[in-house]
């Protein structure tokens, strides 16, 4: 079962964003990998297996802002091109559940001239975020803007990096709350993730999109 693991925070968030994964293994999973918004883009990191390795992997990497997740395969094998977070321009995106459209928003994304490098359900929708911000630069706005293409479930996780300091999530049929501190403000898909930084959780309802900063 996929995790989700997300944060803007006063400082360096990586270990927060690993130990969140750490939380989240009892839920399975055959990949993780995560995102932050560095100095040079879009930093990624993904990996085959335990967190652990994403743990070395992530030992010299700091920011303020990132993404993280555990996949469980639905779409495509256990792979690190099929593993989470997916790229798309300046943005990253995590995701859990299954979008049904998928395929339909694959064929109208391709035709525009983007190219696909995984299997997953997941990358349709980083693109079509990216696509949305062509016209609405807002990133609140676009994400919101894409949900309303997306047909089935999901908890999303996004960030920008020409829009540093914010994520924003989104709800609809899989679980996610916030975890609300003084020195910064998270997202996760299970409150055992953030305990180690919050105990004052809000849990999202179907349809809500939120913007932590």
């Amino acid at each position: 079962m996929c995790g989700i693991v997300a944060a803007s925070a006063a400082s360096n968030i990586v270990p927060v964003l690993v130990e969140g994964l750490k939380k989240l293994e009892y839920r399975g999973y055959d990949s993780a990998g995560l995102a932050v918004i560095s100095g040079n883009g879009i930093e990624r990191i993904r990996s085959v297996g335990r967190v652990a390795e994403l743990t070395t992997a992530s030992a010299s990497t700091q920011a303020t802002t990132g993404i993280a997740h555990t996949r469980w395969a639905t779409h495509g094998i256990p792979s690190e091109r099929n593993a989470h977070p997916h790229v798309s321009g300046s943005i990253a995106v995590v995701h859990n559940g299954i979008i049904e459209n998928y395929e339909s928003l694959r064929t109208e994304l391709t035709a525009q001239g983007y190219v696909f490098t995984s299997d997953t359900d997941t990358e349709s929708i980083a693109h079509l975020i990216e696509a949305t911000l062509k016209d609405e630069p807002d990133l609140f706005k676009a994400v919101q803007l894409a949900c309303q293409r997306l047909v089935g479930a999901y908890a999303i996780a996004v960030i920008d990096h020409d829009q540093p300091g914010k994520v924003i999530v989104a709800r609809e049929g899989s679980p996610l709350l916030l975890g609300v501190s003084d020195t910064g403000n998270y997202a996760a898909s299970d409150a055992s993730a953030l305990l180690q930084v919050t105990r004052n959780m809000v849990y999202l309802e179907n349809g809500d999109i939120a913007e932590l900063t």
